[in-house]
Formats: structure tokens, sequence, C-alpha cells
């Protein structure tokens, strides 16, 4: 029976957790600071500990380390806030095998108590790890959007089916379509990725299937085309959306055939791919307005896969500012070692139009012009301070309109249930699912005759 150790100084949190857990199978211990904690640990062999990050007297980095010192094989879990994601992050880089965003369900927390203990213990001390990652060297995210993106790829990878990924310029989708490769029966086979928007259509023939030598000018040796090179493995078609017409037809012939005909020969090759296709515009649009073809786009489509931006993904922004910082460090050299509070706060606030890529792209160019240790506001363009500001002022703006919107809805309800029990308080309170007490309260407050 699996042992844990839950370590949270909210006594009541604990308990709660323990109650859970242990109706699920475990055998749990519960510590409310550092001292209490460590006690435990040298009292018992534990699978897992479950540590919050702030505690009395301490850290859970400290009991990460007390594990790490002693070469322990206890899988650690560290709780953390929003705020806190990039302590987690160096939680994880010190050997935490994953961590949780607090508020989380139970189901939540139990998911990921099975997932790490799916994986065998390491052997020795905990070694330094990149933060969520799979193998396609891609940041996996804890948001509720990143989830279902990591869960349609799982899902599919293992699959034939066609996937197209939809999602807005600069969210991943090459990344996601590596991922796609990376976790099927292909992977050890080619990946390879084609940008249609960036093909003249009167070469796209000739890159997709290939060409014998002098079948047209400029034609001086035999060429393999991205079809028959990716035989076997992935082909990744970005901007699919791009292609004329005719190309289209030729694209459609070659998925219904599984075969192609090189330009300028009249010989069959079987080609044996997974084609996975992206576009950041509306295909339905195009299939409704007769620039694409309605056959091709449901061969393309057997699965759907949507990207989300960024912003719907801004839980994750610690993650992959930390991602991109070491990527920057690593290619230009340089040791920079974060962001201060207030530069970091400007990132959090800002809309990030242009993605991964925009954050991408910043930070480099921030490692590059930072002379100390931490990246200070100071270097942050005006123009993303400005959006920045303005992207708040902007949502405080909206959370009035929707209180308001709110309160107008709340006593509207309150009156029907009023006139509907002839102003029987108790009625009225039952009706509405709130304490007669909570009634009279919202009652004076919207001066309504009590």
């Amino acid at each position: 029976m699996p042992k844990i150790l839950v370590v949270d100084d909210d006594v009541a949190f604990c308990n709660m957790l323990k109650g859970y857990l242990e109706r699920q199978k475990y055998t749990v211990f519960n510590a409310f600071g550092v001292q209490q904690a460590l006690q435990i640990m040298d009292e018992n062999i534990l699978d897992v500990l479950l540590t919050d990050l702030r505690l009395p007297n301490g850290t859970g980095i400290e009991l990460l380390d007390k594990i790490r010192v002693k070469g322990l094989k206890t899988q650690v879990v560290v709780m953390t806030g929003y705020a806190e994601v990039s302590s987690a992050v160096a939680a994880m880089k010190k050997g935490a095998a994953d961590y949780i965003a607090k508020p989380f369900s139970p189901n939540a927390l139990l998911e990921t108590l099975q997932k790490i203990q799916s994986v065998a213990p390491n052997t020795g001390p905990a070694t330094e790890t990149k933060p969520k990652q799979d193998l396609s060297n891609r940041v996996m995210g804890i948001s509720d959007a990143a989830v279902q993106l990591n869960n349609h790829i799982a899902l599919v990878a293992p699959t034939n089916m066609s996937v197209f990924i939809n999602g807005a310029s600069g969210t991943g989708k090459e990344v996601t379509a590596k991922a796609i490769h990376d976790l099927s029966k292909r992977c050890t086979s080619s990946f390879i990725a084609v940008d249609c928007g960036a093909i003249p259509k009167e070469l796209a023939a000739s890159e997709f299937f290939g060409h014998v030598k002098g079948s047209f000018t400029g034609a001086v040796e035999d060429k393999v085309g991205c079809f028959e090179a990716s035989s076997g493995g992935t082909l990744f078609l970005d901007e699919v959306g791009n292609l004329s017409y005719e190309n289209q037809v030729q694209l459609l012939r070659a998925l219904q055939e599984r075969s192609i005909k090189k330009v300028g020969s009249t010989k069959e090759t079987p080609v044996d791919i997974r084609l996975v296709s992206a576009t950041n515009e509306n295909l339905e649009q195009a299939v409704a307005d007769g620039r694409f073809r309605e056959d091709l786009f449901h061969r393309l489509n057997e699965f759907t896969i949507n990207v989300p931006s960024l912003k719907e993904r801004n839980l994750d922004l610690p993650l992959f500012i930390d991602y991109f910082l070491n990527k920057a460090n690593a290619e230009l050299h340089k040791d920079v070692k974060g962001f201060t509070n207030d530069a970091l706060s400007i990132l959090k606030k800002y809309p990030w139009p242009g993605n991964f890529r925009e954050l991408q792209n910043l930070i480099k160019r921030l490692v590059l012009l930072c002379q100390e240790k931490e990246i200070d506001v100071a270097l942050i363009p005006e123009h993303m301070k400005n959006k920045a500001n303005s992207n708040v002022e902007s949502s405080v703006e909206n959370a009035a309109v929707n209180w308001v919107d709110k309160e107008i809805l709340e006593k509207r309800r309150i009156e029907e249930a009023l006139v509907q029990t002839k102003y029987n308080k108790s009625k009225a309170a039952k009706l509405l699912q709130i304490t007669r007490k909570t009634l009279y309260n919202r009652m004076a407050y919207y001066k309504l005759d009590l």
C-alpha cells in the first residue's frame, strides 16, 4: 500500500486530503510544518511526498533537498498557487516529479499520483529535469486548455488517422504535429514539415511528389518529393489552405491512392505516410466559399486538434518563460537567471497577440540585451508596457460590467421568487436555494420591500 506524506500548514486541508487518499487505499501521514515532516521522513519509508512550497519555519524545497541528499526514491509533488508556478519549476529542476496548482480537485490529485507512480522511481539521487516536457521537447503545461490539448494528442497519436490542426499563428502547430509523430508507432521514421504557403503553385507537384531529370526547365537531376521522403513516417503540411485548386486535386489523389507519380514519370510509387496538416484560417468557411475542396477537407480532417493561444494558457506562462529563457541562454552563451518581479508582472498582463513565437523572440532579445543577472522592466519595449496596462484596465472594466449584470440578474430572480411565493420569505428562500437570513440581507441590499 503506497505511503504518502502530506505537508501543509492548513490543518483542515491536510485532513481532507488524508481522508480522501485513505479511501483510495493509500497510507497517509500528515505534517503541518518542516520539522514535523522531517521527523516522519526519518521514521518511515515514503513513496510520495506531497508538500506545499510555503511552510512554517521553512519551505517544501528543504524537504526536497533532504530527499536528494539521502538519495531516497521518494517521489515529490509540490502544491502551488499560480503566483508561485515559477517556484514549482525551480523545484522540478531540483528533482520534483511533478506539481499541481491550487485549487485542485481530488480527482486531479489522484491522476497526478497515478501518473508518477506509473513511472519507475530513480535508483539514485534526483537529477535536474526540465519542466513539464515530453519526448518532443514540448512544454506540456498545467492549464485546462493544455491538459485538453495533451489528452487529444495522446488519444490520436497511436492511430494512423489524418489529423487537422487548427490554431492562430505562433501557437505551435508544428510542435503539436511533431508531438503526434513522436508518440506514434512511426516515431523512428522521418518527420518532414512543408510550408505550403511558401511553395509557388507551379512547383508544388515537384515538391510533393518529386521529378525526373529533364522533366522541365531547371530539372537537372532526379528529385525525391516530400511524400516519398516521409514514407513510413509523418508528413506535416502547414498552411494547407494556401494550396491552389489544382494542387488540392493532386494532393487528394495521392491521399486516396496512397501512391504518387513523379513529374515527368509514368511510374506509380507507393507511399506509406501519416498526414498531419494545419492552418490558421477557417477551412470550413473556405469550403463554403468554394476556395477549398470539400472532399479534400474531409480527407484531411479525420481528427481535429485545436491549439489554444497563449492567452488561453495564461497559467502556463511561467513555464514557457522559464523554457525560452533557458533556451536563449544556451544559444547566446549567457547566464541570465530570470526576471525581476516588475518585469514578470508586465509579461503576465500582456495579451500576447503573437503567441509563443512572440514570447520566444522577446525573451531571446531581452537575454541578449541584459547585462545583469535578472531582466528588469526597463528592457521591455514601451509598446508592450502600454498594452499590458491597457489590457488590465480593460479587464477591470469588463469585470465591473459583468458584476453589474450579475446584480441585475440576482435582483430580478429575487423579485420573481417573491411574487411566485406571494412574499412568503421562507418559501422564496427555499426556491432560491439560499438561507432566509441571506434572502433578508439581499433584499435589504437591493432596497426591496421587506
